[in-house]
C-alpha cells in the first residue's frame, strides 16, 4: 500500500491517459450505472465516499454493508471503477465517476475464497439489478457459481472476468472461461501483454494491468499488478457504454467493446490481446453495427485512439495480492461471441484473488 498524497495519485494514474478517459468522460460518466463488486470488501475512501452504497457482507467478520475491508483489493478495484476524486485534479479517479458500486463481502483478507459464497454475492446482484458485475477472482465452476454466472448472463446484466495471472493460472480461469463472459486480459505500459496475463484463447479484449493505481485503505492509495486491474478498468467502461446507451443489451455492450477494440499482435483476434485494447471513445462514439454482421465482429477502428505510454518500469511488488490478484467482469446476454471456447482443463480449486 502506498501513502502517496491525494495532489499526486492522478498523475500516478497512466492508464487514464493511455486510454483518453478525459474525452471518454466528456461523453459518459456512469450515471444511472451501479457495478457490483464481489470481493474482499469496500473501505469507505474519500475518494469513493459519493458512488458506495451500502451492500451485503456473504461472510462473518464484515461491517454488515460490504463496506469494510482488510485486504485492500475490494477498494482497489471499486476505485478503479468508480472514484470521483477530490475535486482540481486531487485524488484518484475511476474510469466511471458517476456509477455506483454495490459492495459485496465474499473473501476473507487472505484473498482465498468459496465459489459458492461468490455464486452468493452474483445472485445478490441479479436480485439488485445491478447493470455490470466485476469479478476479480479465479474460480472453481462449482454447480451454484455456474448457475449463477448464466443466472446474471440471462438477467442482462454484463459480465467481465478476468483471464488469471501466470504463474498461477496456465489458462483462463473460470468464470473468464465461461460462454457469454468478457474474459479481460493485461497490457503494460507499452502496450505489450502484461507478463503477468495468461495467454487463452478465452481472451477477448485487455486493458492496462501493470503499475495500476487506486484507492486504498485509510484513505491511501495502493499500486498493483495483474488482470484484476484490468477487470475492473473493463467494468468501468462497460458502466459508461450502458449509461450512454441504456436501452442497449448486454451481449451488445460487450459487441462494442470487442468491435472497437485496438488491434494488437497477429491482424484480427488472437491469444495473447484478444480482439485489442480498449478503446473508450470509439466504443462510445463508434456506428457499431449490431450482432449478426460478420464484418463488425473483428473490426478495429482505423484510427486508434489509445496515446502513446511512456516507458515500462518494473514493478516493486507493492501489489496487495500479487500474482494471485485477477480481475473479472461479466458480460450478459449469452453466446455474443461464437468463437469461444470453455476451457479444457481443470480450475484452480478454491477463489484466488
Amino acid at each position: 500500500m502506498l501513502n502517496n498524497p491525494s495532489n499526486r495519485i492522478r498523475a500516478d494514474q497512466w492508464h487514464l491517459q493511455y486510454l483518453k478517459t478525459s474525452e471518454a468522460q466528456a461523453i459518459s460518466q456512469g450515471e444511472g450505472v451501479t457495478v457490483a463488486v464481489p470481493d474482499t470488501g469496500v473501505a469507505p475512501h474519500p475518494d469513493l465516499q459519493r458512488n458506495l452504497l451500502a451492500g451485503v457482507d456473504i461472510i462473518p467478520g464484515g461491517s454488515g454493508d460490504g463496506r469494510q475491508d482488510n485486504n485492500s483489493h475490494g477498494t482497489g478495484m471499486a476505485g478503479l471503477i468508480a472514484a470521483h476524486g477530490q475535486g482540481n485534479g486531487r485524488g484518484a479517479l475511476g474510469i466511471a465517476p458517476k456509477a455506483k458500486i454495490l459492495p459485496l463481502f465474499d473473501t476473507p483478507a487472505d484473498g482465498l475464497g468459496d465459489p459458492d459464497d461468490l455464486a452468493k454475492s452474483i445472485e445478490i446482484a441479479i436480485s439488485r439489478r445491478v447493470e455490470v458485475i466485476s469479478i476479480s477472482a479465479a474460480s472453481s465452476p462449482t454447480p451454484r457459481l455456474q448457475h449463477a454466472i448464466r443466472e446474471a448472463i440471462g438477467a442482462n446484466i454484463v459480465v467481465v472476468a478476468a483471464v488469471g495471472n501466470a504463474p498461477r493460472e496456465t489458462e483462463a480461469a473460470y468464470p473468464a472461461s465461461e460462454k457469454g463472459v468478457i474474459a479481460v486480459g493485461g497490457i503494460d505500459r507499452s502496450g505489450k501483454r502484461a507478463r503477468a496475463s495468461v495467454t487463452d484463447p478465452q481472451v477477448d479484449v485487455v486493458a492496462p494491468a501493470v503499475d495500476i493505481y487506486s484507492t486504498g485503505l485509510r484513505g491511501s492509495y495502493r499500486r498493483s499488478t495483474g488482470t484484476s486491474d484490468a477487470t475492473a478498468i473493463v467494468a468501468g467502461a462497460a458502466a459508461l457504454i450502458r449509461s450512454k446507451y441504456p436501452d442497449l443489451p448486454a451481449q451488445e455492450v460487450a459487441h462494442r467493446l470487442t468491435a472497437t477494440a485496438i488491434d494488437k499482435g497477429p491482424p484480427g483476434r488472437d491469444d495473447e490481446y484478444g480482439y485489442g485494447v480498449i478503446d473508450l471513445v470509439a466504443a462510445l462514439t463508434a456506428d457499431v453495427p449490431p450482432l449478426g454482421f460478420e464484418s463488425s465482429a473483428v473490426t478495429a477502428p482505423a484510427t486508434p485512439t489509445v496515446a502513446e505510454p511512456a516507458s515500462d518500469g518494473d514493478d516493486d511488488g507493492a501489489t496487495a495480492r500479487g500474482l494471485a490478484t485477477l480481475g473479472v467482469l461479466v458480460a450478459a446476454g449469452g453466446g455474443y461471441l461464437l468463437w469461444r471456447r470453455r476451457r479444457a482443463g481443470d480450475p484452480p480449486p478454491r477463489i484466488s484473488r
